[in-house]
């Protein structure tokens, strides 16, 4: 697990075990706020005991930035917590989230001691003020990923964790293309210092404007297309062959794992388009 800090008293948590994906810490005086959590058990534990040595007040409260395992398998290390996320992701935990988890305890020994909470603290639509001592969060749905997706913007540090609204590729599969452009373009009206992808290496000011229109013209690329692949009457599998760099990314980030996401993007597309 790579941690780094990002702002005072604001840290991030990558993991090497699984996609490079990222969780938060944001220290307080009253106590800690958690955005996500790390998947497995052995890097879940390492960031709590990092968080309880720097944070004598324990972790207060735990954002959710959407239902998926990978950010939300570790929040049983911190029941102390009050758990906060969009209300859809509540439904979609209990209503996907924990079979999956006992469907994943099958094939995946390590995670025989995780357990799934439902939030505690939900809202709607738009966003969500939450303050902890010296520190304000926004919490600002931004459905596009999945329909309960939220980022997490810090006031005072300028720092935004948009999950997995900004990763190397977009990932559609869970989510819709159009809102997802919607909410890729909120991240362009904040002042941002540093930006935290959902999996991947943390973005700074300058490349903000850059990488958000990248995954822009990439959603524009895959729809484009596959419309055309229909059009001309080529199948599905035909997509399977698209590389991502003929979408204006590259294969490189997440040690490959792009292209996969990628390929899946397109046969997703092609399954909405032809409702096949």
């Amino acid at each position: 697990m790579l941690r780094e800090r990002v702002s005072d008293d604001i840290y991030v948590f990558t993991s090497d075990l699984y996609a490079q994906v990222t969780a938060g810490a944001i220290v307080t005086p009253d106590g800690a706020i958690l955005v996500d959590t790390l998947p497995f058990p052995a890097e879940a534990r390492e960031m709590a005991a990092f968080i309880a040595h720097v944070c004598r007040l324990g972790v207060r409260y735990l954002i959710l930035t959407h239902y998926h395992a990978d950010h939300t398998y570790g929040m049983y290390l911190f029941p102390q917590a009050d758990v906060v996320a969009h209300a859809i992701c509540r439904s979609l935990l209990a209503r996907v989230g924990v079979p999956a988890l006992e469907a994943a305890k099958a094939e995946a020994p390590e995670l025989e001691d995780v357990t799934l909470r439902l939030p505690d603290i939900t809202f709607g639509d738009g966003e969500m003020g939450l303050r902890l001592a010296d520190k304000l969060v926004r919490l600002i749905h931004v459905p596009g990923h999945t329909s309960d997706s939220v980022m997490v913007y810090v006031e005072e540090s300028r720092v935004l964790f948009a999950a997995d609204t900004v990763m190397p590729v977009p990932s559609i599969v869970d989510g819709d293309v159009d809102a997802f452009r919607a909410s890729l373009r909120k991240v362009l009206e904040l002042p941002v210092e540093n930006m935290v992808q959902g999996h991947g290496e943390v973005i700074l000011r300058g490349e903000v404007p850059e990488v958000v229109q990248a995954s822009l013209h990439y959603l524009d690329a895959i729809e484009a297309l596959v419309a055309k692949t229909i059009k001309r009457g080529k199948g599905r599998q035909s997509l399977r062959r698209v590389s991502i760099e003929s979408c204006g990314l590259s294969r490189i980030p997440l040690n490959g794992l792009v292209q996969q996401i990628h390929v899946a993007n397109l046969l997703a597309l092609y399954g909405r388009m032809t409702s096949e």
